[in-house]
């Protein structure tokens, strides 16, 4: 459903750690999961809920699924942006397509899948986290 409506794009800065990157100072490729965890969060954040409110409302958003690609390294000081835009795919799943950018390049971009549930584990509708509905396209008379 790429065609689905997508929110808005929510940037989140990072800087890189030392913790973070190997022994020739290039971001450990797992330590990009967490970013684009970090952003998430943030991004939920900026669409005026956050991550400990819906689990107080008994609600927990879980990876389903991630699509991840390398194009480029981060290195320790490196400045980094993660950008994170939303699209419902199913009533219970969301689709999140991320990307971490250096000063406008490309480095690594996402996409990550996932479901939200309650706390026994049980499927629940996605809550409106900020998706605007698709503009119809103007048909043709």
């Amino acid at each position: 459903m790429r065609d689905a409506p997508t929110s808005p794009e929510v940037r989140f800065p990072c800087k890189v750690y030392y913790e973070d990157t190997d022994c020739m100072g290039v971001v450990y490729h797992a330590n990009y999961l967490k970013y684009f965890e970090r952003g998430r969060t943030e991004f939920l954040a900026a669409q005026g809920t956050s991550v400990q409110q819906y689990a107080t409302q008994g609600l927990m958003f879980v990876v389903y699924r991630v699509d991840v690609t390398f194009r480029a390294p981060a290195r320790l000081g490196d400045v980094l942006e993660v950008v994170s835009r939303a699209r419902l795919t199913s009533p219970f799943r969301v689709t999140f397509d991320q990307r971490v950018e250096r000063e406008g390049q490309l480095l690594v971009k996402a996409e990550v899948e996932l479901v939200c549930i309650d706390k026994d584990g049980g499927l629940k509708p996605i809550p409106d986290i900020g998706i605007v509905p698709a503009t119809p396209t103007p048909q043709a008379p």
